[in-house]
């Protein structure tokens, strides 16, 4: 599993789930796998491969209009039902006028492709051509499609035998050099050098996939000849170093050392083992699945991984790797007729279509009777000893319809999707547990399956939670859900269907995902992402009564007995016996060698590292195909922004002319200058409870389906930025702080939406004492299990924290701090409710009040033009702030001296690895910083910091950050095997970029990598929303020029300019590690780490 951007990596895996836990990837966002059970918040459905967090549909009639001889993947829409659809107006966010030119396309010809399939996809208004290459068998998807964001892919079906992790291993390692391209690492080289917008390798349970993206049709083939040459002709099935490096490697320096065991996916899979979520997800999937390849762990267990040999891995890349066994996917507006070109020019170097070993994935039978199963998870000695408990179901043992899977969906979202659904509200107010976990559904996979439970819970209490999902699915079976339920659900996921909003992550990617969910099992992949049909049956059988959501209930859950109960229990000697076994292990497997074995083991060793260290020949580098700087665009993208004059009480609306095909994107923001900084930290809590509490004429539940009916979802969250200056500056004014409503609905439902957004701004239901410890005790072991999964991402904020105000406010709202501060709040909350409430109450007139209020919209110039009455209505009747004290806000009370102080920590928590942070000040107080800084901290987290941390060190990953605006440079490590080495190697950061011989290619590879960053693609709400960030901040497009001007003329000196500042930062340092760990490295640190335990027991906080 690799890792593309450099930092932002730490957001997504924080916010990733259990449902995400059977990838092994590079980088772990892949969206289909995600869901959020935020009120009215984005849902991403799992039983399909598209990402439904958005949307878009192109009304495309039943004619072939070009006469390419297509066929209709769906039918049209227009069916009746007495659940109103509000999402008539939905539409892509592509000019229809580019939807004909894609669904006009002919297929392309080649003599040695035939074509088995022409479908026009109108729910997305693309058209697939589907081909098998004749003399190797190799099924292709080519998708024509109005969308500069090119995408490719490769996947194979990679069913491993056992647990050594030799698929995840060779999605490493294939990567690492090949025939064609034979550098030790080409992924890194593009990532240095490429205007990517997407670049990765992801592996599952059964097929490993490796997909690119690109806005730039030149870098889009160099991606696509580069991962083909990689993928077919590895360099590591002849080369043993490479599986050493990426998989395992026994290593010993001297004969005299300990034996040790490194390797990147042998230590990630470590800091996988060390997660409860994600024990409890394997340990689910292994029970569920005992007959099937899903039994074993395709990421590798690393009790297993050290079984795997060179031969067995390079047998299993002959056997699977084989284009028979392939599924290759083109996406986009680049010329079809050219994909197939160079496709054949590699599969053409294959002469046999038939299968070198069966791949496909065998049924696992359903069983006759339930069972129960105990695991456990690791605890420090001071944590609170609470259990976890789930209850699964293997759904299937058949194949499933498109429209039995989209009733699942709705049946899910029902049951779990929002936090009134009927079934995490009932598990959440029993008070049993502290969050809910299990992720639902999951249908990723040949067979669906779906998990529930509760994590926190007391153990006295564990048998309760069985028996009250069980009890709950029986009344919810008996009693059925409401109409009014039943239309919110449909409508949420009609609207994200339609809508097809991916964010920053690929549309077809999505597509890909989406079709090979039916593709790879030998399904019609069109019938992955196609969704109108199904859709319109599943209305009309509601509306007719022949589909029942308390049959589905009884069929798949109550009456199936292939159900498992798991319970997760807490053990404090995990950690320490599984450190014991390993070493035990190694030194038996040491004194059983001979003394040429040894030297042979020392050998390789040092050859290894020999070669890690050995930088290629530039004659290999200049093979690796790129852009040049005359590829990129030299001028900034400017978005529409237009300053509504003669609003209500001068308020700011802020709006953007963009093609959303009738949907608007408001953000409703407040300001919160007036908050003291004791109250930030409540927050949080705070933003639960306006969207999940109701209102006075609305109960939690009632608010929930009234979201779900006339809108596509509505969030609140809190925003800090730092205004633009040409200089550094971290003073109090220069800081910005937001609360802010985000919603969306179609353009007849806008007035609905901003009456919502009214609702739960100024009428939210803040006297609840129930759900507020509900939320924070679910967030409290939130927290707790991320800074054991994501430690780093707490490290990068506590180092933050002490240098500047901005990072001290995401530290008191979302880092350590703020998790030893939940337990003062849980006692709070039950003490003192009264007091709390107040708190509440105080912070709600403080923020919510018109003089706070700037609006943002962001919609096509037909729904902008009906908005004006509608947001005008609005701002009149948010009310006018009274009048607080200013003495103690943030303006006037902040301090310097309030920063955490400069000191070393190291943060004790239940792991196997460690994360390993540096960071500080490189520019003060009134220093101008250089656009070239993110070129040279991008080239060294690419460069040297790869080389070092990653493959020397073997950590899972090692970032470079800087920021532009704070002028601080931050070190992070990620699933490290090491903490002393790795701080050395940043304290060596500036002697290499001062003595290497930076040339003018080097620096020309970092600008077009730095300038690809900048470009990534943007869906239009995400456009309008930076442009709204751009005018809060007061930041030109003249500045954002005269910026990206920079970045574009770096030169050699501007490097050795910030080897010189880089050499004086001083800095400090944090670590998450396990005590054990963090003992040993103070006893070679001559400064010390501070340590302290992250989790203490229930109502004890840690000083920090």
């Amino acid at each position: 599993m690799r890792r593309q951007s450099l930092f932002l990596v730490y957001i997504f895996l924080l916010t990733l789930t259990a449902a995400a836990a059977m990838l092994h990837s590079w980088r772990r966002i892949a969206p289909v796998l995600v869901r959020s059970n935020a009120q009215g918040g984005p849902i991403w459905f799992k039983s399909r491969g598209i990402s439904s967090k958005s949307g878009s549909k192109f009304d495309i009639g039943t004619s072939d209009p070009a006469g390419c001889g297509s066929r209709l993947g769906s039918k049209g829409s227009g069916s009746s039902y007495n659940l109103k659809s509000n999402n008539a107006a939905v539409g892509g966010a592509t000019p229809r006028a580019m939807g004909d030119i894609s669904i006009n396309a002919c297929a392309a010809t080649h003599p040695r492709f035939e074509l088995l399939e022409d479908v026009i996809i109108s729910e997305y208004g693309i058209r697939q051509f589907h081909y098998r290459h004749s003399p190797t068998g190799a099924e292709v998807i080519s998708v024509v499609a109005p969308d500069t964001n090119k995408v490719f892919g490769i996947t194979f079906r990679t069913p491993p035998a056992d647990s050594t992790g030799i698929p995840h291993i060779l999605e490493h390692s294939v990567l690492c050099g090949s025939k064609q391209f034979p550098s030790k690492e080409p992924f890194v080289e593009l990532l240095k050098g490429s205007l990517n917008t997407f670049l990765n390798a992801f592996t599952y349970p059964d097929r490993t996939c490796y997909p690119v993206a690109s806005q730039n049709t030149k870098d889009f083939y160099n991606l696509v000849n580069v991962y083909l040459d990689a993928v077919l002709f590895p360099r590591a099935v002849n080369d043993s170093r490479v599986l050493e490096q990426e998989g395992w490697h026994y290593e010993l320096e001297n004969m005299d050392d300990d034996l040790s065991i490194k390797g990147v996916v042998y230590n990630e899979m470590k800091g996988v083992y060390s997660s409860p979520d994600s024990i409890r997800s394997r340990a689910t999937q292994r029970a569920l699945f005992q007959t099937n390849q899903y039994h074993v762990d395709s990421g590798g267990d690393p009790i297993v991984i050290p079984e795997l040999t060179f031969d067995r891995f390079r047998q299993f890349h002959k056997d699977y790797y084989h284009p028979s066994n392939s599924r290759v996917f083109f996406y986009g507006d680049d010329d079809p007729q050219t994909r197939l070109e160079v496709l054949d020019q590699y599969l053409g170097q294959f002469d046999s279509s038939s299968p070198s070993i069966d791949s496909s994935i065998a049924f696992q039978k359903k069983g006759d009777k339930p069972w129960k199963q105990v695991e456990y998870f690791p605890v420090s000695e001071d944590a609170p000893k609470k259990h976890m408990l789930t209850v699964n179901w293997l759904l299937n043992d058949r194949p499933l319809s498109m429209k039995e899977e989209l009733a699942l969906d709705v049946l899910d979202h029902l049951l779990l999707g929002t936090a009134s659904s009927v079934l995490h509200k009932k598990l959440i107010e029993s008070g049993l547990g502290e969050s809910v976990c299990g992720g639902g559904l999951s249908g990723e996979l040949l067979q669906s399956t779906f998990s529930v439970g509760l994590k926190g819970i007391k153990p006295e209490k564990v048998d309760e939670v069985e028996h009250l999902i069980l009890e709950t699915l029986n009344e919810i079976a008996d009693q059925g859900f409401s109409n009014e339920a039943v239309a919110a659900s449909i409508n949420t996921i009609e609207f994200h269907l339609r809508e097809f909003n991916t964010g920053s992550f690929p549309r077809g990617l999505s597509i890909m995902l989406g079709m090979l969910r039916r593709w790879i099992y030998d399904g019609k992949p069109s019938h992955g992402i196609q969704f109108e049909e199904s859709l319109n049956m599943l209305k009309e059988e509601l509306t007719e009564g022949t589909l029942s959501f308390s049959d589905l209930i009884r069929e798949y859950l109550l009456q199936n007995n292939h159900r498992l109960t798991l319970e997760m229990k807490p053990s404090t000697t995990m950690e320490k016996d599984d450190a014991e076994l390993e070493k035990t292990k190694l030194k038996r497997i040491k004194e059983s060698m001979s003394k040429e074995e040894l030297n042979d083991i020392v050998e390789r060793t040092q050859q290894l590292k020999q070669f890690q260290e050995q930088e290629d020949d530039p004659e290999v580098l200049a093979k690796i195909p790129r852009v040049g700087l005359d590829d990129i665009e030299r001028s900034v993208k400017v978005i529409p922004l237009e300053v509504w004059e003669n609003m209500s009480d001068s308020v700011k609306v802020v709006t953007h002319d963009l093609q959303t095909n009738g949907i608007l994107y408001a953000d409703v923001a407040f300001n919160m200058h007036a908050l003291s900084l004791e109250e930030y930290p409540y927050l949080s809590v705070f933003r639960r409870l306006v969207m999940e509490s109701g209102t006075s004429t609305m109960d939690d539940v009632a608010l929930s389906r009234r979201i779900g009916t006339v809108t596509g979802g509505i969030r609140a969250n809190s925003m800090n930025m730092q205004k633009h200056k040409d200089t550094v500056s971290n003073s109090v004014e220069n800081v910005l702080s937001l609360f802010m409503f985000r919603g969306k609905a179609v353009r007849n439902n806008t007035s609905d939406l901003f009456d919502l957004i009214h609702s739960v701004a100024t009428d939210a239901n803040l006297d609840n004492q129930a759900k507020t410890l509900e939320i924070l005790r679910e967030q409290k072991i939130q927290y707790e299990n991320a800074v054991v999964s994501s430690g780093h991402s707490f490290v990068n904020t506590r180092i933050a924290s002490r240098h500047s105000l901005l990072g001290y406010l995401s530290e008191i709202t979302g880092g350590i701090t703020y998790l030893q501060q939940l337990g003062l709040m849980i006692n709070e909350a039950e003490s003192d409710w009264p007091g709390f409430l107040h708190k509440l109450e105080i912070m709600r007139k403080k923020i919510c009040c018109r003089e706070n209020l700037v609006i943002n919209l962001t919609a096509d110039q037909k729904t902008l033009n009906n908005l004006r009455e509608t947001v005008n209505h609005f701002i009149q009747r948010i009310p006018k702030a009274e009048r607080h004290s200013c003495a103690k806000s943030l303006r006037f009370s902040w301090d310097n001296s309030s920063l955490l102080p400069m000191e070393n920590e190291g943060l004790i928590v239940p792991t196997q690895v460690n994360y390993v942070g540096k960071g500080g000040l490189m520019y003060s107080e009134g220093e101008r910083i250089p656009g070239s800084s993110v070129v040279i901290s991008k080239f060294l987290g690419t460069g040297y910091l790869w080389n070092n941390v990653r493959v020397i060190g073997g950590a899972y990953g090692g970032f470079a950050s800087f920021g532009p605006s704070s002028g601080r440079m931050h070190f992070l490590s990620y699933r490290d095997p090491n903490l002393v080495d790795t701080l050395s190697t940043y304290d060596r950061a500036h002697e290499h970029l001062d003595t290497l011989e930076i040339s003018d290619d080097m620096i020309q590879k970092a600008i077009i990598g730095a300038i690809g960053d900048m470009d990534s693609p943007k869906m239009p709400d995400q456009e309008g929303f930076e442009s709204f960030q751009h005018y809060l901040r007061g930041e030109s497009v003249a500045s954002r020029q005269a910026w990206r001007d920079e970045v574009i003329n770096t030169t050699a000196a501007d490097f050795k300019a910030f080897a010189q500042r880089l050499a004086k930062l001083q800095g400090n340092v944090c670590v998450v590690g396990s005590k054990a760990s963090l003992e040993a490295a103070n006893e070679e640190l001559s400064e010390k780490l501070k340590l302290v335990h992250v989790v203490k027991p229930d109502g004890v906080k840690s000083r920090l």
